[in-house]
């Protein structure tokens, strides 16, 4: 593969989606008290060095091999041939190793060494920069991936909680999809991606059903802690998927030479799935939000309840303590003594009926 002269991208060209110009620069800069989902930490090869897999078809001939000797092979083989790098938690040797023999431009290199990105598209005359979040079922912790699409080849970059080989599209191996070439590859891949966000979604509705009835029988703190926790959940993967509706979109809608016609339907059905799965993520933040409120009017209306039967209490001890104070204590010597009156009498008789009968009109209203 020969390295041709490249132009510097364009500014409009290096801006991540959703972002604005002047916050390209701090963006691609790692905050270290960034959130969780832009420092997964698992793009780092730590003490072991990074694997770099690479697969060839040159007629009609599969060949898998890893390491930067396999890299110089496939990049020494015809223009025909169709070649998969898949490097999975890179090290700054490799990095320059794969830069130099497929001609990345240096602000690619540097966006795959250091991560921390945001979804975004970067097109140049022949490259595509693609920077998504994948969702493993294991760790539900979005995990950074970069794909980029040149002629003939197709670079993926991920972690170790990311596994390409799993995708759906190559369960039927590897052969039928890179004949079609590299974009059809990278069909592969992103649908998997956005596919495995599908699971998340139905799991987390579940759950909000689930709260919800719970927040209707027994609102108590742990279940407003669940509710706050789903909600800093959605939170990120909204952030992480959301952009990517924007990134299929241009691939889409732009004329690239990278991405055949053939292949633009298959790219604009994964745009289908983003269009759905940004609406179901939109759908449950708002039933989030009438969930919170739910159990806030939950907590007051509790908290009427118990005011009115206070209140309903007090009407009867006040009723007591107001015949009693008229009538006065002197009387209970002489009562207890069996001196007393008969009206003494009857007046303890009404205060003790008027006190039964104001409970049982309190009961009859719902007040205790």
């Amino acid at each position: 593969m020969a390295r041709t002269r490249r132009r510097r991208r364009s500014r409009s060209e290096e801006i991540p989606v959703g972002l604005r110009p002047e916050e390209d620069r701090t963006e691609r800069r790692a905050d270290p008290h960034a959130p969780d989902l832009w420092e997964q930490g698992d793009r780092r090869s730590g003490p072991d060095d990074g694997i770099l897999h690479v697969v060839t078809w040159a007629g009609g001939k599969l060949v898998e091999a890893e390491g930067t000797e396999a890299l110089r092979s496939a990049h020494e083989r015809k223009p025909a041939t169709t070649c998969w790098i898949d490097l999975r938690t890179p090290n700054p040797e490799q990095v320059a190793a794969v830069t130099e023999a497929l001609g990345l431009h240096p602000l690619i290199a540097e966006d795959i060494l250091e991560g921390n990105q945001r979804p975004k598209i970067e097109v140049t005359d022949d490259l595509v920069h693609i920077v998504m979040f994948a969702l493993p079922s294991e760790t539900m912790e979005p995990t950074e991936l970069d794909f980029v699409l040149g002629k003939g080849f197709l670079l993926t970059v991920h972690g170790v909680h990311w596994e390409p080989r799993a995708a759906g599209g190559l369960r039927m191996g590897l052969e039928p999809i890179l004949a079609r070439g590299p974009d059809h590859l990278l069909w592969a891949l992103v649908d998997d991606v956005v596919d495995a966000y599908f699971p998340f979604i139905d799991r987390m509705g579940e759950t909000i059903e689930d709260i919800e009835d719970r927040i209707i029988v027994n609102p108590d703190m742990e279940t407003l802690e669940r509710l706050f926790d789903l909600k800093r959940e959605l939170l990120r993967v909204r952030r992480a998927a959301t952009p990517v509706r924007e990134i299929f979109n241009q691939l889409t809608n732009r004329d690239l030479a990278l991405i055949d016609d053939e292949e633009i339907l298959y790219f604009r059905d994964v745009y289908d799935h983003l269009i759905r799965l940004t609406d179901e993520l939109d759908s449950h933040r708002e039933l989030l939000s009438g969930t919170l409120e739910v159990y806030l009017s939950t907590v007051n209306n509790n908290l009427s309840l118990i005011m009115k039967r206070l209140t309903g209490v007090t009407v009867v001890l006040t009723g007591i303590a107001a015949i009693g104070g008229i009538f006065g204590m002197s009387e209970a010597g002489t009562a207890l003594a069996g001196r007393e009156a008969i009206g003494f009498w009857l007046v303890t008789v009404f205060t003790i009926g008027f006190a039964f009968l104001m409970a049982w009109v309190l009961r009859r209203i719902g007040w205790i």
